[in-house]
């Protein structure tokens, strides 16, 4: 399960002293090709780290030949220095690929305001070129991870081609695009206008819809290349659906590791006027640290529910909403119906379905609960 399953496609991960706890900190992706086409998708946060305004530039023409990753420090609102860094690590990958720089993506992820070591992390490219393997993607997975608990990985099968990928994320998870980075990569021929349509697709209903704790992160990148070594062209809909199977397997695997996440919630709306309301009503409910507290206690408290749909610009009678937490209708018509006594919130797995009574339109968002190790975890100064 990795970005090395396709054809075409080498990759490493190795130690190079970024980051405080110690273990792989720099990873490095490349396409062999024959093809070099790609699409990118980055946070929506005016606030960006020094890889992503550097990225931004990398993507314009739908080629990217490598992605050259660190863990250890997010080389965000670092200065003029920090960006001089991320072009330095770009530069290098292209010297040892003989490519040019700007065909190269940089993604860094760890604390804001920490500087990388210019040194060490172009150590680290070295060791990582000197490295590639095509059996070196879990390594690579490894060592994106910052307080991952496990890497995260995928391998998705089409008729003669197959998508790869491996993500990072624990905190800062909420759209968009979740906080993530993301490799993903196919040996199918797709050109870039069809791999940015279909990332986009894959996208809004999978990273987007996560919302573990509304924080939205700096660095967020999502990249897909295709070396089309498996010389087979899917349709458009073949590809897409399979790209949105991945990005699915890799929110989910990001929703399993929260930090310090007891439960993993998913929301859904149902009978909304339309899609877009659907995910505001669920996303109102995924926000709320009320509920999110609640959970963590697991008390079904359905009020908290309906206080967070309130919030909202969606359609509906505030006088006529029904609400089920794990397949019990606490709410009926707003108004105490099953017991809630009856709800079993003591598994990880918790279900939400809201009944707007608007529409025929649904969409579920996933979240976790507020726990004490969160707050933990969110509190120390370490990377």
């Amino acid at each position: 399960m990795t970005t090395t399953h396709p054809a075409g496609f080498t990759a490493a991960g190795v130690e190079a002293g970024l980051k405080t706890s110690g273990g792989k900190d720099v990873a490095l992706v490349v396409n062999a090709g024959p093809t070099f086409d790609s699409a990118t998708v980055f946070t929506s946060n005016r606030c960006k780290a020094n890889p992503i305004l550097w990225s931004q530039e990398v993507v314009k023409d739908g080629t990217v030949r490598a992605v050259v990753l660190n863990s250890g420090g997010a080389n965000c609102y670092t200065g003029p220095e920090g960006f001089q860094t991320t072009h330095a690590v770009a530069e290098r990958v292209a010297e040892h690929l003989g490519i040019g720089a700007i065909d190269v993506v940089v993604c860094s992820t760890g604390l804001i305001g920490l500087a990388n070591d210019r040194d060490a992390v172009l150590a680290g490219v070295d060791a990582a070129h000197a490295a590639l393997s095509e059996d070196g993607g879990p390594a690579a997975a490894e060592a994106i991870m910052t307080t991952d608990s496990v890497s995260k990985q995928v391998v998705v099968e089409g008729a003669g081609w197959s998508i790869g990928g491996m993500a990072k994320g624990a905190g800062m998870l909420a759209p968009q695009l979740a906080t993530m980075l993301v490799v993903l990569t196919t040996d199918a021929v797709v050109p870039a206008d069809g791999l940015d349509e279909a990332l986009r697709a894959a996208t809004r209903v999978s990273f987007d819809r996560l919302d573990s704790d509304g924080c939205m992160s700096t660095n967020d990148t999502v990249t897909v290349m295709a070396s089309g070594a498996s010389g087979i062209t899917p349709t458009p809909a073949d590809f897409t659906d399979a790209l949105t199977q991945a990005c699915t397997d890799l929110a989910m695997q990001l929703l399993k590791d929260a930090e310090g996440a007891d439960h993993e919630i998913a929301i859904t709306a149902l009978n909304a006027a339309s899609e877009d309301e659907a995910v505001e009503v669920a996303r109102s409910v995924a926000r709320s640290n009320l509920f999110k507290a609640a959970v963590f206690g697991n008390d079904p408290n359905w009020g908290r529910v309906l206080a967070s749909i309130g919030t909202t610009q969606a359609a509906f009678d505030p006088a006529d909403l029904d609400v089920a937490m794990n397949g019990v209708w606490v709410c009926r018509r707003s108004t105490p119906a099953e017991d809630p006594a009856t709800v079993d919130l003591t598994g990880r797995e918790v279900s939400v379905t809201i009944d707007l009574k608007a529409g025929d339109a649904r969409a579920t968002v996933w979240t976790n609960d507020l726990t004490h190790a969160y707050v933990h975890e969110n509190s120390a100064y370490s990377s």
